[in-house]
């Protein structure tokens, strides 16, 4: 079979296509013929051996987490599955349920776990889920970390009630299923975007309040004024150490941060003393456990909630698809089609 590898020196020049040896089954695990895999600001960072676990573990890697594929064997024991059921890879393989562990945060796919960017993979059967019938391949494979960390950021650790306000940042992946996921439970979003095209697809799928942060970049001024100076009940932080002085003044008292990204950036100053003064829970979150992930399915199905697909590439070109991710691109996800 062929998989795509990436090894030192690491980059987009590194990621090779290559011939693998045929996967074999053990107790408990399913052979899984790959459909889709999506792009996450974490393979980025991966290839180019930025990534801190990644980068520790040396060698070579089979990158992305989240994949999509059609169970083709099961192995001894196995009860979860049978051949021919469609599956969504878990970004945590041994994350359950239950509050995250060191061994539950060890177990990622893409390392130290070889990832999902290949035409067979071997996965534990804990490891694996079934998905909502009426989402296409591309759209499954969005789900198990972007979709999740949203979920996870409104639903598991946030303390919310409908007509509470969430600020989402960006329109990737993450911001776009926080859109989603809160319009569909009645809440009340603002999102933020440096490029008017996209705020006005966002209102389209119903965003109630639109900030451009490069004509505005003080953009806690509009969140204040959306919310008569109280603040937001929730921010799904994704810029990190480029946005969060803004997320900390536009944080209701008592309000929740989910910092779930660090796309502006990895440091930068912060003023302690603002989240004091106003309370506020900051909070770092990575992905779920497949208990959350089902429960999100559920939701889903129920609102029939469609993933938002911005590019498809050949998943024999993940340069390209990485060189759109760079560039933002992208409105929602970017996937690799088998």
């Amino acid at each position: 079979m062929r998989a795509l590898s990436v090894a030192e020196p690491w980059g987009l020049d590194a990621i090779q296509v290559v011939e693998a040896p045929d996967p074999v089954l053990n107790h408990g695990e399913v052979l899984v013929r790959m459909r889709a895999v999506s792009l996450n600001y974490r393979d980025l960072l991966m290839v180019q051996g930025m990534y801190a676990r990644g980068a520790a573990t040396g060698g070579t890697i089979t990158p992305f987490s989240d994949g999509c594929g059609i169970v083709e064997a099961i192995g001894p024991g196995v009860s979860r599955f049978m051949p021919g059921d469609r599956v969504a890879t878990m970004f945590f393989q041994n994350w359950i349920s239950g509050p995250p562990t060191l061994e539950k945060l060890m177990s990622s796919l893409g390392s130290p776990i070889p990832g999902a960017g290949r035409e067979h993979g071997v996965f534990s059967q804990e490891g694996l889920s079934k998905v909502p019938d009426f989402l296409s391949d591309q759209q499954v494979a969005t789900l198990p970390c972007a979709a999740l960390t949203a979920w996870r950021a409104l639903f598991e650790d946030a303390d919310l009630r409908p007509g509470d306000t969430v600020v989402l940042q960006g329109t990737g992946g993450v911001s776009i299923f926080g859109l989603q996921f809160a319009h569909a439970a009645g809440l009340r979003t603002l999102i933020t975007s440096s490029s008017d095209e996209k705020l006005a697809r966002a209102k389209a799928m119903g965003a109630d309040h639109l900030t451009n942060y490069r004509l505005e970049p003080a953009w806690s001024k509009a969140v204040r004024a959306a919310t008569g100076n109280v603040g937001a009940d929730l921010i799904i932080e994704v810029g990190g150490g480029g946005t969060i002085e803004e997320s900390m003044k536009a944080i209701r008292i008592g309000g929740h941060v989910a910092i779930v990204g660090v796309v502006a950036g990895l440091g930068g100053p912060f003023n302690t003393a603002s989240l004091i003064g106003n309370s506020a829970k900051l909070q770092g979150l990575s992905v779920g456990s497949r208990d959350m992930f089902e429960a999100m399915c559920r939701f889903i199905d129920l609102h029939k909630i469609s993933p938002v697909v911005d590019k498809l590439f050949p998943w024999t070109e993940p340069k390209a698809a990485f060189t759109a991710m760079q560039g933002g691109e992208h409105f929602g996800k970017i996937v690799l089609e088998f």
